[in-house]
């Protein structure tokens, strides 16, 4: 039995108040005091009669939170946070800021299985799967410091994919008007390309924005460099990419992060705009960041300007995502990276 009373959505809530005798109203007071007045505990839900705060009480239920543990400030406005877990596991969150405009990069595991030799979380052994709770709390602990979030990633520690059920019920949480309230469109989940989960995305009733991590445009390049790559075929995640488009008519975005004489050439991106023909598509061109290991150099600025010219020129819509957070080891790739020793 699940006891904590952030993971649960509002139906869910309702059919909690049938289970315990009460009204349906109850159930919207609950979830509006969790997710949009942050009560964190439920003495604070003071709509609810004072009996039956009590009643559940004694059933176990609790409101969770997490903690922060550590926060750092990068010249650039790039703040990350650092949150211990219950259980003593540690994730990190990404807040950038773009004048008023907050968007905030979420973590849904600590650690990761997926083993892209790019990406410093990688090399941090896989602890577990957060819950729902655990990734709306990274949303409400910044709303409280920093105001409204506008925009929500879920690019930070682990692969949403991999967590399926419980990303889809916070994307649900945040999406509710009886919470956060965030657009569906101003929410955006990131893969690094499974297959069948992609699939599962486009049959669910609610269709954020889908960013899928490519980094080549060949099975042999991809497999060097993303464990994923060896075990997916691109023909089959392209397929897959087309039933999600065939089914939600979403555009998704490709992210590529370019290294140096591994994926960066004019024939590289060539190859990419074959691959992806048939896709309404734009590609975010990344800058490799460095972390203690990593066996790759980042692109030189006149190679990345040169790669998106020739997508440029095939008429593909491109976004080169300059490093931001990189001083406090924010950027993409190194969440996690101050826990890595150096070689």
């Amino acid at each position: 039995m699940d006891t904590d009373l952030k993971n649960y959505t509002l139906p869910q809530l309702r059919q909690l108040m049938d289970t315990f005798g009460q009204k349906h109203f109850l159930a919207d007071y609950l979830f509006s005091f969790i997710h949009q007045k942050d009560a964190a505990a439920l003495s604070e839900v003071t709509p609810l009669p004072k009996p039956f705060r009590q009643v559940l009480a004694e059933a176990g239920y609790t409101i969770s939170a997490v903690t922060l543990a550590d926060r750092h400030d990068d010249p650039d406005g790039t703040v990350k946070f650092v949150f211990e877990l219950a259980d003593g596991c540690r994730i990190e969150t990404v807040l950038l800021q773009d004048g008023d405009r907050r968007t905030l990069c979420l973590s849904t595991q600590a650690g990761c299985r997926m083993g892209c030799l790019f990406c410093a979380t990688a090399r941090i052994k896989f602890q577990r799967n957060l819950t729902a709770a655990e990734i709306v709390e990274q949303v409400y602990h910044a709303r409280r410091l920093f105001g409204a979030i506008h925009n929500l990633v879920y690019m930070g520690m682990g692969e949403p994919l991999d967590n399926l059920d419980n990303v889809m019920r916070s994307v649900e949480l945040l999406h509710c008007p009886s919470g956060a309230n965030i657009g569906i469109r101003h929410i955006t989940l990131s893969t690094c390309g499974l297959a069948e989960p992609i699939r599962q995305l486009a049959e669910h009733t609610l269709h954020p924005r889908l960013a899928v991590s490519l980094h080549a445009p060949d099975d042999a390049t991809r497999g060097k460099l993303m464990r994923i790559g060896k075990k997916t075929p691109l023909a089959e995640l392209i397929a897959a990419l087309k039933f999600y488009q065939q089914h939600t008519s979403r555009r998704i975005t490709i992210e590529y992060c370019l290294m140096e004489r591994i994926n960066d050439t004019d024939a590289h991106a060539k190859a990419l705009i074959r691959l992806l023909s048939g896709l309404k598509y734009n590609v975010n061109l990344i800058e490799l960041n460095p972390f203690a290991g990593c066996p790759f150099n980042a692109s030189p600025p006149a190679r990345i300007r040169a790669f998106a010219q020739v997508l440029t020129d095939a008429g593909v819509e491109t976004i080169v995502r300059y490093r931001r957070g990189r001083s406090i080891k924010a950027a993409c790739g190194q969440l996690g990276a101050s826990q890595l020793k150096p070689h």
